[in-house]
């Protein structure tokens, strides 16, 4: 551990964007550990004290959803930021009132990312979109919403939905839809 540079501590289950990242933020000046699941995040936690936090949404193990207080408990003022590939309104306002200070959509960059641990945290209520989403858009938004308030289990969800549990699977496999300016799916 280097004294006078910042903590960075980068959880993803990805072990090449782990390497990659961890690089190029050692390049950015930080001094970086990493973890490829909750449990080894959690093992770190007990040894070190992070300045910062890059955390997935969706771990093998947990849900980044379910480690952010933990991160936070080690550190109240660590910035985290929640990485994800499925992002959707509903896990991006858990995520800030959860302490995450920002949240980014995969794939992120190193300067995104480094930028959106030094910048100004996220703020809530401009989290909502500004046009109207989509019937896509709306369905991917009430699916995450169900999802999260059954604490990530795949089939109580589709319970929930009325849905089968495959298709709800398939649906959870497919990137979210993309916004367009208007609200309206580009046609194509």
């Amino acid at each position: 551990m280097s004294e006078n540079l910042p903590l960075l501590l980068l959880i993803d289950d990805d072990t090449t964007f782990l390497q990659v990242m961890a690089r190029a933020m050692r390049r950015r000046g930080f001094d970086v550990f990493t973890a490829d699941s909750g449990t080894t995040a959690r093992q770190l936690l007990q040894r070190i004290k992070p300045d910062y936090a890059v955390l997935d949404l969706k771990l093998l193990d947990t849900s980044g959803l379910a480690l952010l207080p933990e991160l936070k408990a080690v550190n109240p003022a660590m910035e985290v930021v929640l990485l994800t590939g499925y992002a959707s309104i509903a896990t991006a306002v858990e995520a800030v009132k959860l302490g995450a200070s920002n949240y980014l959509c995969k794939p992120a960059d190193a300067d995104e990312v480094a930028s959106a641990l030094l910048c100004q945290p996220a703020d809530p209520g401009r989290l909502e979109p500004s046009a109207p989403l989509s019937v896509d858009q709306l369905e991917w938004e009430h699916i995450q919403r169900i999802l999260q308030e059954q604490g990530g289990n795949i089939s109580a969800t589709a319970r929930v939905l009325g849905m089968h549990r495959r298709t709800l699977q398939r649906k959870l496999q497919k990137p979210p839809p993309a916004a367009t300016g208007d609200g309206n799916r580009e046609e194509g």
